[in-house]
């Protein structure tokens, strides 16, 4: 279960496109150990809020806090090296590389991109790689992927890189994980082992969880907490038991919400 306290807390956030709002004065909390949902209509600006949190974008107003760093408008690796990253809508993994490579990629900060420790620390470099190559093995087989490691990584289905995606985000040690629609165009059964998946890395790893996704009954089973997004505000927070009887989410998903987003603030 989550702790009260939050990681991540967004506040008062906004960004315009030639002076629409996808984003308009955005508050929110994620308590520290949770899996706290991200839902909305569509348009409701929930993807432009993940890549401002994520340091894709600069908000125009409003500041964006994680685990005690201001990361408001950082930029994206900078963000990555505090242990907050981020998965995308469409898989993005290195297509002429193999499963293995797309993991032993992932660590941040590694000791060979130092060209002069690479040479004169030889030792250390290798010793690093033998401790990278156990763990994304180790990490491969809980994601069942290991017998696959030398296969190149566009070679595999689509649900299999999304699989993927989820085991170079662990291996890259975060403290919070952002997932953009991982559920989206993958098969019934696929759905139920990425839900396994999440609940393991939070439970063993400590992992806080933002999950960004339109199927609510994936929602309803492994969230904590959910915002709800409606023209760029958020617009309610609960669970999904409650939102379910809240008439302004409902509202939202019928009109796009626009109204009961702004009464709302």
């Amino acid at each position: 279960m989550s702790t009260t306290d939050p990681i991540l807390v967004v506040d008062g956030v906004v960004r315009a496109f030639g002076g629409v709002h996808a984003v308009d004065g955005c508050s929110f909390t994620v308590a520290d150990g949770s899996i706290t949902g991200l839902i909305g209509p569509n348009g409701a600006g929930k993807s432009t809020m993940v890549n401002l949190i994520a340091g894709a974008l600069r908000p125009d107003a409003g500041t964006i806090n994680f685990d005690g760093h201001d990361i408001t408008g950082l930029a994206p690796h900078k963000v990555a090296e505090l242990g907050l990253i981020r998965t995308f809508q469409i898989s993005r993994e290195y297509p002429a590389m193999t499963v293995m490579e797309n993991l032993m990629v992932s660590p941040l900060r590694q000791v060979g991109e130092g060209l002069m420790t690479a040479l004169f620390a030889p030792r250390r470099y290798r010793q690093q790689e033998l401790e990278l190559v156990a763990r994304a093995r180790g990490i491969l087989a809980a994601f069942g992927l290991e017998h696959m490691r030398d296969e190149y990584a566009g070679s595999l289905s689509g649900g299999q890189k999304r699989l993927l995606e989820l085991a170079r985000a662990v291996m890259a040690e975060p403290k919070m994980l952002i997932l953009d629609e991982p559920m989206a165009g993958i098969n019934p059964a696929l759905v139920d082992r990425i839900c396994e998946h999440i609940n393991e890395i939070r439970s063993s790893l400590g992992v806080t969880f933002l999950i960004v996704e339109h199927n609510l009954d994936v929602v309803e089973r492994i969230t904590d907490h959910v915002v709800v997004m409606a023209a760029g505000c958020a617009l309610a927070t609960g669970t999904m038991a409650e939102l379910r009887e809240n008439e302004a989410v409902v509202n939202a998903y019928l009109t796009g919400g626009a109204s009961d987003a702004r009464a709302a603030r």
